[in-house]
C-alpha cells in the first residue's frame, strides 16, 4: 500500500501526519485553506462546504459537495478535493485570479455579507453549477415551482447552507442567475474523465488506524479479526459523534467504495440497493420508480448530507428517529446480512431488536436492501418536524396501502419516534385491512394508530403532540386519496 495522499484544488499532498479521526476541514485549515469554516461541526450549517470528484450518474465523474466538518481526511485517501480557493482561475503573472462563475454572481448580487458562510455556499453552489442533467425549461417563465430557477438550479441544493445575515433572496439570486459551464471550464471537462479509483488504505498514527479494503470478501475477513472496529460510509453519524462527543476508535474500517454494496439492481420481483450508495445516488438512479423513496429523500437532512449518508448507515445506527426505517418498514424491505460465513436475508421488521440496537452481529455488514415488487400504489411519507427541511423529525410515518375497489387489500405502516425502535403499526394495518376506504374506516383506524408505540415526551415534541400526530396523519391520507379520486 502507498502512503495516503490527497489531491487538494490541483496540488498532490500528503495526509501525514494529521490523526486517523482528523477532518478534511482540519486538514485544509491546516494547510491554510481557511476558506472552509467551521460553523456547527454536524454537518448542519455548510460553512465546511468543498467539492469532491466522485463516480457520476450521467458523467463519468460528477463533482460533489459534502460537509468536510464530518469526513475523515484518511477517507479520502487518493481522491480529488476542490475548495472554494480552487474554483477561482489564476491570472498570468501580475493579475489577479478570475473569479468562478458562481463567485462573480455572488459578488455582483449582493449574496455575501458577514462572508462566513459565503464559501460554503459557493461549493454547494458549484456542484449545481455542474451538475450534468441541469437543464433550463422550455419556457423559463414557467418553471416546476419557487424551488427551481428559469436556469433549472435546483434550489435544494443549498438546503443544508445556513446564512446568518439572512441574506437568502440575493443568494437564491444568484443561483437563478449562473449559466451553464463553458467548453474550457476545466473543472467541466473533468466530468468527462473517470473518477478516482479507490485505493487501499491502511493508515496509522499512534494507536489509531484508518483501513480500507478493494473488495467485499477482504472486508469482511479483516471485520472478523477486528469485530471491536467502526465501520463506517459517508460518516454523517460517526463524524457527530468524533466531533461533538470526542468519541475516537482505535480501528475505522471504510467500506463506502466497496464495489459489492455500490449495486443498484431490478429484477421481476424486487429492487436491491446496495448498502453503500449515497441517498442522492440512489434517488438519482431510481429517478421516482419507487415514488416512496421518491418522497422521503427532498426531506432527509439536506443535499450535503444525502451526498454522503447511506441507507446502510441509516440503519446501521439502529436509531429509532432515522427517515428511512418508516420507509422502508412501509415497503416490506429486508436487509441483506453478510459476513465471512456467508449471507443472509432478514425483514426489517425483524431487524431492530431494542435501542440502536439489532440482529446484526459483530462482523456483519449491512450489504444491500432489498425492496420486494410490486409496489403499492398508494404511499405516502409524512416528516413531522420543526424545520421543512434539514432537521430531525418529532415523528415519521409511512403508508404503502393497496386499495382496490374502494377496499383495503393490504396495508403496511412504518412508524419512526414513538417507539426505541422503528416499527410497523401492525394494529393499524389489521384495522384496515379488508375494510372499505372509508371516512368511518379510517377514524377507527386513527384511533388505533395514536396508541401505537411508547411515545415519550422531549424537547422536540411531547407525547401527547406525537399520538396525536399518528392519528392526524391517517386522517391527511385519506383526504388526499379521496381528493385525487374526485379530482
Amino acid at each position: 500500500m502507498t502512503a495516503a495522499r490527497i489531491t487538494v484544488n490541483g496540488d498532490e499532498a500528503p495526509i501525514s501526519p494529521a490523526a486517523p479521526h482528523t477532518t478534511v476541514l482540519d486538514f485544509l485549515r491546516e494547510r491554510g485553506l481557511t476558506g472552509t469554516k467551521e460553523g456547527c461541526a454536524e454537518g448542519e450549517c455548510g460553512a465546511c462546504a468543498v467539492l469532491v470528484a466522485r463516480p457520476g450518474t450521467h458523467e463519468p465523474t460528477d463533482w460533489v459537495a459534502v460537509n468536510a466538518c464530518l469526513l475523515p481526511v484518511a477517507a479520502l485517501d487518493g481522491q480529488e478535493v476542490v475548495t472554494s480557493e480552487g474554483l477561482a482561475t489564476t491570472g498570468e503573472a501580475g493579475t489577479p485570479a478570475v473569479l468562478h462563475p458562481v463567485q462573480e454572481e455572488l459578488a455582483v448580487r449582493g449574496g455575501s455579507q458577514c462572508g462566513y458562510c459565503t464559501p460554503g455556499f459557493v461549493c454547494s453552489m458549484a456542484a449545481e453549477y455542474y451538475r450534468p442533467d441541469r437543464r433550463a425549461p422550455a419556457d423559463p417563465a414557467r418553471c416546476p415551482d419557487p424551488e427551481h430557477g428559469p436556469n433549472g438550479f435546483d434550489l435544494h441544493a443549498l438546503s443544508g447552507n445556513l446564512c446568518r445575515c439572512t441574506g437568502y433572496r440575493p443568494i437564491r439570486d444568484a443561483a437563478f442567475a449562473v449559466g451553464t459551464p463553458s467548453g474550457e471550464d476545466p473543472l467541466a471537462r473533468r466530468r468527462e474523465q473517470s473518477p478516482p479509483e479507490p485505493v487501499a488504505t491502511e493508515y496509522t498514527r499512534g494507536d489509531s488506524t484508518f483501513l480500507r479494503r478493494n473488495t467485499l470478501e477482504e472486508t469482511l475477513r479483516l471485520l472478523r479479526e477486528r469485530p471491536d472496529a467502526v465501520v463506517v460510509a459517508g460518516s454523517t453519524d460517526w463524524g457527530v459523534e468524533v466531533n461533538i462527543r470526542s468519541r475516537r476508535a482505535d480501528c475505522v474500517v471504510a467500506v463506502d467504495r466497496l464495489p459489492e454494496l455500490r449495486e443498484l439492481r431490478t429484477t421481476s420481483d424486487h429492487v436491491e440497493i446496495g448498502a453503500a450508495l449515497t441517498l442522492t445516488e440512489i434517488e438519482r438512479r431510481l429517478d421516482g420508480t419507487v415514488p416512496l423513496l421518491a418522497e422521503l429523500f427532498p426531506q432527509f437532512a439536506s443535499r450535503l448530507i444525502r451526498n454522503g449518508a447511506t441507507l446502510g448507515g441509516n440503519l446501521g445506527t439502529g436509531s429509532p428517529i432515522g427517515d428511512s426505517p418508516p420507509v422502508l418498514l412501509a415497503l416490506d424491505a429486508s436487509v441483506l446480512l453478510a459476513d465471512a460465513d456467508g449471507e443472509r436475508e432478514v425483514p426489517l421488521a425483524d431487524y431492530f431488536t431494542g435501542y440502536r440496537q439489532s440482529v446484526r452481529r459483530p462482523g456483519e455488514l449491512i450489504r444491500a436492501v432489498r425492496v420486494p415488487l410490486p409496489l403499492a400504489p398508494v404511499t405516502s411519507f409524512h416528516k413531522i418536524a420543526k424545520r421543512r427541511f434539514d432537521d430531525i423529525s418529532s415523528v415519521a410515518v409511512a403508508f404503502a396501502l393497496d386499495i382496490e375497489d374502494g377496499t383495503v387489500r393490504t396495508a403496511r405502516i412504518g412508524l419512526g419516534g414513538v417507539a426505541a425502535t422503528p416499527i410497523r403499526a401492525l394494529a393499524t394495518e389489521a384495522a384496515l385491512e379488508g375494510r372499505p376506504w372509508t371516512e368511518e374506516t379510517v377514524e377507527a383506524a386513527a384511533r388505533v394508530l395514536r396508541a401505537q408505540g411508547t411515545p415519550m415526551d422531549d424537547h422536540r415534541a411531547s407525547a401527547a403532540y406525537r399520538a396525536e400526530m399518528l392519528g392526524q396523519s391517517l386522517r391527511k391520507l385519506y383526504v388526499r386519496t379521496t381528493a385525487a379520486v374526485s379530482s
